[in-house]
Parts: structure tokens; sequence; C-alpha cells
């Protein structure tokens, strides 16, 4: 099956305390989001790769582009509003039957995680990496909390992996707050998500600390 990749770089950066959000900032002499694209391309270099960026940030991506000689393949969509609207405006120039949605700040996702999302996908429509909760956790606030079974519970990871007309259909369901990703958006449509192995080190970059460890395991 033809596979492409929705990588979404919406973010402005607020937990980075930086003026550069940090999609664009250097991490081991390229752009997050350069690391980011690379991978794909290493997993499948005919893979189809839409990158959906802030309208205010097109020219920069384009400069950045021209100053790395970046030259791997990809297609640019305008982002919108949510990241909602910024998935379904990237949907138009979708072309692949296995479509994934990755966070761009996310460039240490394995080979492996990739490829296990899209086996499953391709037999059962829809598939998200997690990772196992180790920590022990409790519900509640400060007064009353109880504790919870961990066992039940794992960490969600991207790329989350689809069959097109499956997560067509789900951006046919008009936006709303509660939907955080497009696992959440496809169950809304009352059909299953299956869950496959993630990678430990396919951190999301959000905080400065974040960055720090991103640089040394690449610097590994």
């Amino acid at each position: 099956m033809k596979q492409s990749v929705i990588i979404t770089a919406g973010g402005i950066g607020k937990r980075m305390n930086s003026d550069l959000p940090k999609q664009y900032i250097p991490v081991n002499g390229l752009p997050v989001l350069m690391h980011t694209i690379k991978k794909f391309y290493q997993f499948n270099s005919e893979i189809q790769i839409v990158i959906s960026l802030p309208k205010d940030f097109i020219e920069l991506w384009r400069k950045l582009c021209l100053e790395y000689d970046f030259k791997i393949p990809h297609e640019i969509t305008e982002g919108g509003k949510e990241r909602y609207h910024s998935i379904k405006n990237a949907l138009k120039k979708v072309t692949g039957d296995i479509v994934m949605v990755h966070d761009a700040v996310r460039p240490l996702v394995s080979l492996q995680t990739i490829s296990n999302v899209i086996d499953q996908a391709e037999v059962k429509g829809a598939a998200i990496p997690v990772l196992p909760v180790k920590d022990t956790l409790r519900k509640g606030n400060s007064e009353n909390s109880q504790h919870q079974d961990r066992s039940e519970f794992w960490i969600v990871q991207t790329p989350q992996a689809f069959k097109l007309e499956l997560l067509n259909e789900a951006y046919k369901i008009p936006y709303s707050s509660s939907v955080t990703d497009d696992a959440s958006l496809v169950e809304a449509m009352g059909r299953q998500v299956f869950l496959t192995e993630g990678n430990e080190e396919n951190i999301k970059i959000t905080t400065p600390i974040d960055l720090k460890l991103v640089e040394f395991l690449m610097g590994k």
C-alpha cells in the first residue's frame, strides 16, 4: 500500500522560553523538523511527506531549507486555527492508502515504531504506538485521591496510522476541544483503535529539558 505522512508543525514554543518555535531549533546540525522528515524518508524514500505549517512560518521554513540545502521531497500545507483544522487541510493533499499523522517535534521515532503502526493499520484500519506507564498513578486532588491500576493505562505517541478513507470519514465530524488526537476522533465514529509498541526515545520536545535529552540521545 502507498504511504503518506502528515507532519504537524504548528507549535509556537510557549513552554520553550524561545522566540523560535521548537521545530526550527537546530539540534545536532539540523532543525528538529528536518530530523523528523529524514526519519520517514529513511523508512521509505517513496513516502509522501506533507508538513503542516502556520502561515507566518512558511517563508522561514523555505529559507531554512535553502540554508541547510535540505532537498528531501515534501509538500507544504497551511495550518489552521487548531490542530484539527490543520490535519483536515493537509488531508486534501494526501494520496497514500495508509496515512500517518506525526508530531514534528518527535524526531527520534524509530523505524520499527513506524513499521508497527503501518502494519497494524493495513490490517485493522487504525493503530497508535504506546508505551506502558511505569510510574504509580493516583486520581483526584490534593485532599482526596485514589490509587489507579497503571496496567490499564498507556502513554500515547505518534505516528498514528489509519486507512485514508477511515481518517477522511473521521474528519467529517465537527471540531470539538474534547478531541485531542486523531485516534480519539476515529473512536468518536465508533471505530476501534489498536495499540502497537512505541519506542522510549520517541520523546515529544515540549520543554528545554526535553530538548537537552534529545540532543544527548542524538549524540549517542
